[in-house]
């Protein structure tokens, strides 16, 4: 975006492009020359209608969350996340292994801390985890989650999406179900959303559909709506309910937050290079705004009872915002739940913080409301 001083400057270029013809006049100059240079020196592009420049300024940490969470919000953004972006097949792979192997190094702990089980299993044909707490609650024994990890599309393969899952099991106390879905750059779409579908088809053989409830955040949270809009072309029941966490529901760069969070938020920094390169992975050549890639632009009537989340520093914070008032213009009931300071789906990155308790222990309760028993 322009300065408001270049700005100045481009409106009066006209004037001292000719004033500067009748000097070079006077010196001999070549009049034409020296007018294509003034004008390339002016050329700039266009400033959109109504753009605004912010000026540079720092934000402070917020001191109304917890310490915990302070430390996470006062992380500097990871600017190699947009510079090293993989370029191959392999390079895609050995970048995505890489980081599971950090996250499947924290999860022993973790389940042992909140006392849930991971059993390997396979429903519809489709690999997914049992996730199951010590103790299930009378009220939930005839109930189940089912969890679609994030992970922009192509991250948290294996065990490694089972983070979320451990965590709402053992804080809400419910049997969990999470999908390891295929990804890219092997599987791009529509696998993802086919291995959702078919699991969650399966589910209903067995469980009544307003005993079910979706999870997931980020790209599950997304997953989660193309999952319904498919359910509803094959006339499938819905879910009791659903809880989208900062889902990104549209691949597009569209979304006021998009640019007002960009390089704020210190966990996604920008929808530019990295995650443009997933997008674009995934989508495999179709439309980015198809209603089963990006489901801001799908039919939502008929949809179940919804929890959404995000941050106030969540680049995503419009795709949240724009699909809870898209369920609300379809009658759905749609709960919109935002955390101070918090960028891209930090309410689930520190067990020790209290806003993560408080996160799972709000989404429990949703669901502990719509769910059938």
């Amino acid at each position: 975006m322009l300065r408001l001083e270049h700005r100045r400057f481009v409106l009066f270029a006209g004037i001292a492009a000719g004033l500067a013809l009748v000097g070079n006049k006077m010196r001999g100059e070549d009049p034409v020359s020296s007018a294509n240079a003034q004008s390339q020196q002016a050329a700039a592009p266009p400033v959109p209608a109504g753009a605004r420049e912010v000026p540079s300024r720092m934000i402070p940490v917020p001191d109304t969350v917890s310490p915990e969470m302070q430390a996470i919000i006062a992380q500097p953004p990871d600017l190699d996340w947009n510079r090293n972006v993989p370029k191959t097949p392999d390079e895609w792979k050995a970048e995505v292994q890489e980081a599971a192997h950090g996250v499947m190094a924290g999860l022993p702990k973790l389940r042992e801390a909140l006392g849930v089980t991971v059993q390997p299993t396979t429903i519809g044909g489709v690999k997914a985890f049992l996730v199951t707490p010590k103790v299930v609650p009378s009220r939930n024994r005839n109930r189940v989650l089912l969890h679609l990890h994030g992970g922009v599309r192509v991250y948290n393969p294996g065990e490694a999406g089972t983070r979320e899952a451990i965590l709402l099991a053992g804080f809400g106390g419910f049997k969990v179900i999470s999908v390891d879905y295929r990804m890219p750059p092997d599987f791009p779409y529509p696998a993802a959303l086919d291995d959702a579908v078919a699991v969650y088809r399966d589910l209903l053989k067995t469980n009544k559909a307003k005993n079910v409830g979706i999870f997931g955040t980020s790209a599950g949270g997304s997953l989660i709506l193309t999952t319904l809009l498919r359910a509803k072309m094959e006339h499938l029941p819905m879910p009791g309910a659903i809880a989208p966490g900062t889902p990104t529901a549209d691949l597009t760069k569209t979304g006021d937050t998009l640019f007002t969070n960009e390089m704020v938020d210190n966990s996604l920094v920008t929808q530019d290079g990295f995650i443009r390169a997933t997008a674009l992975l995934y989508a495999n050549g179709h439309d980015l705004k198809d209603p089963l890639i990006s489901p801001v632009y799908g039919d939502m009537h008929g949809f179940p009872p919804a929890i959404l989340t995000s941050g106030t520093r969540d680049l995503y914070l419009s795709n949240t915002v724009r699909v809870h008032r898209k369920l609300r213009a379809a009658g759905v009931e749609a709960v919109l739940q935002l955390w101070e300071g918090q960028s891209h789906a930090q309410y689930n990155r520190d067990i020790k913080a209290p806003e993560t308790r408080e996160y799972n222990d709000e989404i429990a309760r949703f669901f502990d409301l719509q769910l059938g028993r």
